[in-house]
């Protein structure tokens, strides 16, 4: 199972970036998927996750700002993300708790973690 994130990048105070991460393997199903952020000397923290039943979940501090989303069909997660400030820029993780398929055919639960994408936002 790997998770790919995509879309970070440099943005103006007041921008917008939408970020993109997508599940690839045997996943025969996902339960949550989600978004994290470690800035620099800090704890990497959540920003937002999604279960599979669409209810989502988002720290305070993104609250009315950003917006996740999936696409089931594609295994992806999204992240919109408005109104940045600098104190959003962080390195973004993408996570996924889902059921895999292994070599065997046996089914496990785990927990995994994209590369992480670069947001960084100028004042």
């Amino acid at each position: 199972v790997q998770l790919q994130a995509s879309g970070g990048g440099l943005v103006q105070a007041g921008g917008s970036l939408r970020l993109s991460c997508a599940a690839s393997g045997k996943i025969p199903s996902i339960n949550t998927m989600g978004w994290y952020r470690q800035a620099l000397g800090k704890q990497r923290e959540l920003v937002a996750d999604i279960t599979s039943g669409a209810g989502r979940n988002y720290a305070d501090f993104v609250k009315g700002r950003f917006t996740i989303s999936t696409d089931n069909a594609k295994k992806m997660v999204y992240l919109q993300m408005n109104s940045l400030g600098p104190e959003d820029t962080a390195v973004y993780y993408c996570n996924a708790d889902l059921i895999y398929t292994e070599s065997t055919n046996y089914r496990r639960r785990g927990v995994f973690w994209g590369q992480g994408t670069q947001v960084t936002v100028s004042s």
